[in-house]
């Protein structure tokens, strides 16, 4: 039998930003223009998404749900969720109100982290079904600006937040990513044959 020391996505993402950190690790064309981060700036990302969202109270048990088309920011989001010890929940950025009342409700979802107004309107519009959610994190803030930000959050504030955590929250997100192993939930899959 032969064990890894590499047991979970963040143990891989800190390994590529220290073994080819200035390599690019994503890029998005946006606007016919090709965006690219290089691993160690992905690190940097998620570590500090991750810590922004351990300010709000996200640990282990919880789940965090994301809703969007194929971003960095989101799969970031994903990564960074695996940070904290809870689980991310992707969902298709198609998927009606329903759809996302029953994944959401079903799994207890603490936070969405939504791609864009329509993702955070149905959302909203579900909110009363959803015991459980305590906010929402959007990415692209185009057409939020007059939405009430009580538990409504941009994706770059959220990392701002974790951008000047403390050396002590530092330390304690690192033993929670070196406490993960093959045994934690990587990922929640919901398929069109759930409900």
């Amino acid at each position: 039998m032969t064990t890894t020391t590499h047991q979970s996505v963040p143990a891989l993402l800190a390994r590529n930003a220290q073994q080819y950190g200035d390599q690019a690790a994503f890029r998005e064309k946006e606007f016919g223009i090709w965006q690219s981060w290089t691993w160690s700036e992905v690190h940097q990302h998620v570590t500090d998404f991750a810590l922004g969202l351990a300010s709000y109270g996200l640990g282990e048990g919880d789940h965090l749900a994301i809703v969007g088309t194929n971003r960095p920011q989101l799969y970031w989001a994903m990564t960074a969720t695996q940070c904290t010890g809870a689980v991310p929940v992707p969902l298709y950025q198609d998927a009606v109100a329903d759809e996302m009342a029953y994944v959401l409700e079903h799994c207890g979802a603490k936070i969405v982290v939504a791609e864009d107004q329509e993702q955070v309107d149905k959302v909203i519009g579900l909110i009363d079904q959803l015991p459980n959610l305590e906010r929402i994190i959007f990415l692209d803030p185009r057409g939020l600006r007059k939405y009430d930000r009580t538990a409504l959050h941009s994706y770059e504030d959220v990392s701002a937040i974790g951008k000047a955590a403390s050396e002590g929250d530092r330390k304690a997100m690192q033993s929670t990513v070196d406490g993960l192993t093959l045994d934690h939930t990587c990922v929640m899959l919901y398929t069109s044959g759930t409900t």
